[in-house]
C-alpha cells in the first residue's frame, strides 16, 4: 500500500471517529438529577465535603446541584454557633441553590451532620424531597456523651442562669468515645449537649413522623460503628412513615460508612 493511499485511509478514520465524538468522548452529561438541590452536611471537626465517600461526585455527574457549607461544629469554627442557628445557616445553603435552580432539596449529613439533617427534617419536612443520614452520630441524650458532659451541662445551665450565656468557657465534648474539648459559649453548648435539647436525634425523628408528609429517610449505618447496636429502634422507625424510607446496613466503620454505602444513595436519590 503506497503512502497516498495510507493517508487517504487515515484521513477517512478521521473524520469517522469526529462524527463518533458526540457519542463518546463528548457526551453530555448524565441529567438524571437535574433539578435536586444537594445540600452536605461535615460531621464534629470536619469541614466542608469531609468525608462524603465520592457521593457528591457522582451526584454532581448526574446533573444534581451540590452544596458543602462549613457548619459551626467545623475544625476552624469549633461551636461557632447554636444548633438552631446552624439550621438557618442550612437554610440558606438550600436558598442558594434554588437560585440556582434546584427544585427538589436532599439533605445528606454524616455523623454530627447526619444528627442536623434529621434535625432540618424534622422542621422543615415539606419543603424536602428526602433526607440521608449516613452514621449519625453525636447522641447527647445517652451512653457515655451524656455522663460525660453532665457536670459541664449543669455549669452551663448556672452561667446561662447568671447571665453569662454569651461569655466562651471551655466544655468537655467527645467525638466516637475520644474526649475532646470545646470551646463555646454556654447557650452554644447546651443547644448541643444538653439531654433535652434541641439535637436529640430520637426527639426530631419523632417529629418527623408526625408531620403531615412525613420525608422519606435513608438511614445508613456502619455495621463496625457503635451506633448499629441500637438498631432502626433507636430513631429510624419514628422517623419512617413515608413508603419510600429506607434503613441499610453496609461493612464499615464510622468514617468509611459513605464509602461503602456511595452506590446505595446515589441509587435511592435517584427513586425519589
Amino acid at each position: 500500500m503506497n503512502r497516498r493511499r495510507i493517508l487517504v485511509l487515515l484521513a477517512r478514520t478521521l473524520v469517522f471517529a469526529a462524527a463518533l465524538l458526540p457519542n463518546i468522548c463528548c457526551a453530555a452529561p448524565d441529567e438524571r438529577l437535574q433539578g435536586f438541590g444537594i445540600v452536605y452536611l461535615h460531621g464534629k471537626g470536619g469541614w466542608p465535603g469531609a468525608f462524603n465517600g465520592g457521593i457528591l461526585s457522582a451526584l454532581r455527574d448526574e446533573g444534581a446541584l451540590v452544596a458543602t457549607p462549613e457548619m459551626p461544629w467545623s475544625f476552624h469554627r469549633r461551636y461557632a454557633a447554636t444548633y438552631d442557628q446552624a439550621m438557618a445557616e442550612i437554610d440558606a445553603a438550600v436558598a442558594g441553590l434554588k437560585a440556582k435552580g434546584a427544585r427538589r432539596i436532599v439533605i445528606i449529613g454524616h455523623s454530627l451532620g447526619a444528627n442536623a439533617a434529621i434535625g432540618y427534617a424534622a422542621r422543615r419536612s415539606n419543603e424536602l424531597a428526602g433526607v440521608v443520614a449516613l452514621a449519625p452520630g453525636h447522641l447527647p441524650e445517652v451512653g457515655n456523651l451524656r455522663s460525660f458532659v453532665a457536670d459541664a451541662v449543669a455549669r452551663a445551665k448556672k452561667l446561662v442562669a447568671e447571665g453569662k450565656g454569651d461569655m466562651p468557657q471551655t466544655f468537655p465534648d467527645m467525638a466516637q468515645g475520644i474526649p475532646l474539648i470545646a470551646h463555646a459559649t454556654p447557650l452554644v453548648y447546651l443547644s448541643m449537649f444538653d439531654p433535652d435539647g434541641p439535637a436529640v436525634i430520637p426527639k426530631n425523628a419523632a417529629a418527623i413522623g408526625a408531620a403531615p408528609h412525613p420525608v422519606p429517610l435513608l438511614w445508613v449505618v456502619g455495621r463496625l460503628d457503635p451506633i448499629d447496636r441500637r438498631g432502626p429502634q433507636y430513631a429510624f422507625d419514628a422517623a419512617a412513615k413515608s413508603p419510600k424510607s429506607k434503613y441499610i446496613e453496609v461493612f464499615a466503620g464510622h468514617l468509611t460508612t459513605p464509602l461503602a454505602a456511595r452506590k446505595q444513595v446515589v441509587a435511592w436519590i435517584n427513586s425519589l
